[in-house]
């Protein structure tokens, strides 16, 4: 049986959409059946890439040159679904990354329960959205997409408390003040399909910020550092862009992340050059 990390880095090193989400949901499946049936696999130690493997298409452009559409029209929401698919097709990514990069650091059987549990689910909301893109007649690759959620992760490769502050903790608690505004212009348009799937990735992104402010604050209360400070630095160290009201308070205290932890740096002006 293999390891864990090396389960992961079969995730990472498979570069078809479709076909990386099958063999995550597979991997997840593998691990959880192990360790219901008292036979764990074992986390292990594996060298993942720096980058994962990806389709030919989309194009990977800076964000800024990435073409902006209005929602309000078909192609707009087509746009906006495309943009999704590429978030959570990365989400799958960092989360075996988290695994396959940050073996080496010992932590508890919770810690790879939730992760796997993570990329799990971005598995099927990657799926679930390319369903809503195909079912409007096109597909993830059809438009250019950015690599600002990957350059996080490299910036962070040698940092499991940075890789936590960054990815979930910023990442994707901003999904969670976005998505409510993205589920209203499904449901103008009368896209039901569309809203079942956001509502879906909406109710179970709040766990996987969760999951990265409670590691986060594990790591802090075992090194007997104060969270929020240590995050306010982490932050300031490794996130390039810049964090924007307005935020969903109520979905973030849901999720471990209290306003003190975001309001300090949402105030401040970024000195870092943005991708």
């Amino acid at each position: 049986m293999p390891t864990l990390t090396e389960l992961a880095v079969e995730v990472l090193t498979t570069a078809d959409g479709r076909t990386k989400t099958e063999v995550s949901r597979r991997n997840a499946a593998l691990w959880f059946a192990a360790r219901a049936a008292g036979t764990p696999i074992e986390v292990g130690t594996a060298t993942p890439p720096l980058r994962p493997s990806r389709p030919e298409k989309p194009a990977l452009l800076p964000p800024r040159e990435v073409p902006r559409r209005r929602p309000g029209s078909a192609v707009g929401r087509i746009a906006l679904l495309h943009a999704v698919a590429h978030i959570e097709l990365n989400a799958v990514d960092l989360h075996w990354d988290i695994i396959a990069r940050f073996g080496h650091v010992p932590m508890p059987a919770g810690f790879y329960d939730d992760w796997v549990k993570a990329a799990d689910e971005e598995s099927k909301h990657f799926n679930l959205i390319c369903d809503s893109l195909e079912r409007l007649g096109s597909h993830y690759g059809a438009m250019p997409a950015h690599a600002f959620m990957w350059q996080a992760a490299e910036d962070t490769a040698a940092d499991l408390p940075g890789r936590l502050a960054v990815v979930p903790m910023v990442l994707e608690a901003r999904g969670l003040d976005v998505t409510p505004g993205m589920i209203e212009i499904f449901r103008k348009a009368g896209d039901l399909e569309s809203v079942a799937a956001l509502e879906v990735i909406y109710a179970e992104e709040v766990a996987h910020v969760a999951y990265g402010s409670k590691w986060f604050h594990f790591l802090c209360g075992r090194e007997n550092l104060d969270p929020k400070p240590m995050f306010h630095a982490l932050v300031r160290q490794y996130f390039r862009g810049s964090l924007k009201p307005p935020f969903n308070e109520e979905k973030r205290a849901e999720a471990g992340l209290p306003p003190d932890f975001y309001w300090p740096l949402a105030a401040e002006t970024p000195t870092k050059d943005r991708m």
